[in-house]
């Protein structure tokens, strides 16, 4: 089964009704969620968190953080020093883009597990090489 990285803005765009990837994130959300082994970072769970709490309230926080834990189509690694010092090499060699620290972590873990694929709406996926789902043309 194919594993697809899953990123902040995806969570997000699923959990809250009012985001403007909402829509294209629910369209392709049930058919990953199927056929894929989905993959996050607990630096993407905390990132997560903090914006459900900013826009929503701390019940929707805490269901997004049980829903992960709880699905058996959801695999969560913890980011480790071998990730942190990929991901600051990484962040080196693309110094001209903005890259966040917790991208160039996702990036690196995706080398590391060699997952092709992003359920993501960072187009700094696609600069680091990655494809995205759902693609961006049109949204």
């Amino acid at each position: 089964m194919r594993e697809v990285f899953v990123d902040t803005g995806a969570w997000v765009a699923l959990a809250l009704c009012g985001d403007r990837y909402h829509e294209a994130a629910k369209g392709v959300y049930p058919d990953l969620l199927h056929s894929s082994q989905l993959v996050t970072t607990n630096l993407i769970l905390a990132e997560v968190y903090i914006l459900l709490r900013k826009n929503s309230d701390s019940i929707a926080s805490l269901e997004f953080l049980k829903s992960i834990h709880a699905s058996p189509r959801i695999t969560l690694v913890r980011v480790e020093e071998d990730l942190e010092g990929e991901a600051e090499e990484i962040l080196a060699k693309f110094c001209e883009h903005q890259f966040s620290y917790i991208d160039a972590t996702s990036f690196a873990l995706m080398r590391k597990r060699k997952i092709a694929e992003a359920f993501a709406f960072d187009r700094h996926f696609s600069i680091a090489g990655f494809a995205l789902i759902p693609t961006l043309q049109g949204i």
